[in-house]
C-alpha cells in the first residue's frame, strides 16, 4: 500500500489499544511516527489540542487529518477504506 502522507500515533507504553493500532499499521506496511505522551505533559497537551480535546490514546493522524483512536482505525480498515483515507489526507 503506498503511503503518500505522514502518519502520527500518540501513545503510552502500556496501552493495549496503542499496541493494537501500531500492529495494524505494521501489518499494512505503513510507517508512522510514534509520540509517547506518558510522562510528558507537554506532548499530551499538544495531542489534546490537535485531537479536539480527546485525552485517550492512541490518537492517530494521517497528515493533518484526525483519524481517531484504535477502534476508528480498525473500522476504517475493516471497511476497506484505509488506503482511501491516506490518499484523501494527502490532498
Amino acid at each position: 500500500m503506498p503511503q503518500p502522507v505522514d502518519i502520527v500515533v500518540y501513545t503510552t507504553a502500556t496501552c493495549p489499544y496503542c499496541i493494537r493500532a501500531k500492529a495494524l499499521l505494521h501489518a499494512r506496511g505503513l510507517d508512522f511516527a510514534e509520540i509517547a505522551v506518558d510522562g510528558d505533559p507537554a506532548a499530551r497537551e499538544a495531542m489534546m489540542l490537535r485531537a479536539g480535546g480527546r485525552r485517550t490514546v492512541p490518537q492517530i493522524f494521517f497528515g493533518e487529518t484526525h483519524i481517531g483512536g484504535c477502534d476508528d482505525l480498525h473500522a476504517l480498515d475493516a471497511r476497506g477504506e484505509l488506503e482511501t483515507a491516506l490518499a484523501d489526507a494527502a490532498r
